[in-house]
């Protein structure tokens, strides 16, 4: 199933206009919120998008949002770059979970709820890593549609759901993964990001994001980052009391204090 994998990956078509635009901006260092908002004003399904997440209890923002001038300014330049790769995800693949146990909505939810969660703790660590962790965060899972596909059209995916009943943690979801198909989905995500020729830091922050202690110096702390935030979310559960213990023993294993993580949690719960 690896080649099939593979193949599926060097087929995919490329971003659309929007995307690129978006793309082009946010990786310009002489780019401002204005010239964003005038591209994302082109795309009304994305506008709505942004502005709906705005008023999410998930973010936290204290006031009801209508202005997307205000939306692009709150939420930042990675962070709406997210937004805009999650909408090509959906524009791009056909999307079925359920070898996941998980409907395309929770899937789609998910990675929402988890870039929130970086968004509300990395902004008050170290805002400047968003640019890597934001638009990573809504990504990090987008492997698992190309391989729930190869399950289903290779009739693996009943004998799939019966191994997820023993696991629930992503790590021995990766392994899983790699004894079904041959792969993960953090290898296939950052594929997916190389073909698309997104940075090298956003491919490797994923990559390494199961094993963040074999990640090159430079992506290290992004890898962590995006490791603690699949414990906490992730296709077995939202921010459960058993994701949050496990969570926290991660938080000390790498040095992180828990009360910035904490407060973010309290935000994306509501």
């Amino acid at each position: 199933m690896n080649q099939a994998i593979y193949k599926s990956i060097k087929t995919l078509p490329p971003f659309d206009g929007t995307v690129i635009k978006i793309q082009q901006i946010c990786c310009d260092e002489n780019s401002n919120i204005k010239d964003l908002v005038d591209v994302i004003k082109t795309d009304p399904m994305l506008t709505a998008n942004i502005l709906r997440s705005a008023n999410s209890p998930l973010y936290g923002f204290s006031r009801e949002i209508t202005d997307i001038n205000r939306a692009v300014m709150l939420f930042g330049l990675a962070t709406i770059r997210g937004f805009a790769l999650c909408g090509a995800i959906k524009k791009t693949f056909s999307i079925d979970l359920s070898p996941y146990k998980i409907s395309s909505e929770a899937f789609l939810n998910m990675a929402t709820a988890q870039n929130a969660l970086i968004f509300n703790w990395y902004g008050s660590v170290n805002r400047e890593l968003l640019k890597v962790l934001s638009p990573a965060s809504f990504m990090m899972e987008v492997g698992k549609i190309i391989v729930a596909k190869e399950l289903i059209e290779h009739e693996k995916d009943a004998s799939f759901k019966d191994a997820l009943k023993n696991i629930s943690s992503p790590n021995d979801l990766s392994e899983l993964e790699i004894k079904m198909v041959g792969i993960s989905n953090e290898e296939i995500a950052a594929k997916i990001f190389e073909q698309w020729n997104l940075e090298t830091e956003l491919v490797e922050a994923i990559l390494y994001s199961s094993n963040p202690d074999d990640a090159p110096e430079y992506i290290k702390e992004c890898a962590i980052a995006l490791k603690i935030v699949k414990s906490a979310i992730n296709v077995f559960g939202q921010l459960t009391d058993e994701n949050l213990e496990s969570t926290l023993t991660l938080l000390d294993t790498y040095g992180f204090e828990q009360a910035k993580f904490i407060d973010a949690v309290k935000k994306v719960k509501g």
